[in-house]
């Protein structure tokens, strides 16, 4: 990668080359679009779980929240498995992970602050119209969360 380029190499030396190590990368965009869907579900039921639990104490208001609840619930869910073990319940079923520029595993600071970007890119149509474009055309499948973050997902090495 050329110094000049917007994200530096440093942050990306340590995961799988793209062209000598092409296995970690294949199929991981749609890896990657159905362990969101199982992590949507996940995170569904889990929401549900939590309305019907506070239903009859709320007098039915906690109703009035549940979209702030499902939100709630689903950043603690990605923040906390991804800090965990690098990967939500869909991505370990779908057989990828995130690695951080390093190749290692992400920490908590990290995970956050994917979790936040992703939100973030997810709050936008036209960043996420670039954001899915991004992760379909590149070499790396990465998504502007991973850019920013020098993170990549990649098959779960065997």
């Amino acid at each position: 990668m050329h110094p000049t380029a917007p994200f530096a190499a440093r942050q990306v030396d340590g995961l799988p080359d793209p062209e000598r190590d092409a296995q970690f990368y294949d199929g991981v965009p749609m890896r990657r679009f159905i362990a969101w869907l199982f992590d949507l579900v996940f995170v569904g039921l889990i929401t549900l779980g939590v309305l019907v639990a506070f239903t009859l104490p709320s007098l039915g208001l906690v109703f009035l929240a549940s979209f702030l609840i499902w939100a709630a619930v689903d950043f603690i869910y990605r923040a906390a498995t991804l800090a965990r073990a690098s990967a939500t319940p869909g991505m370990r079923i779908m057989g990828i992970e995130l690695r951080a520029g390093d190749g290692g595993r992400l920490d908590a600071t990290t995970a956050i602050l994917h979790t936040l970007l992703y939100y973030l890119c997810f709050g936008f149509v036209l960043v996420q119209i670039v954001n899915i474009a991004l992760m379909l055309a590149s070499a790396q499948g990465r998504s502007l969360p991973d850019l920013a973050l020098g993170t990549a997902m990649i098959n779960r090495p065997i």
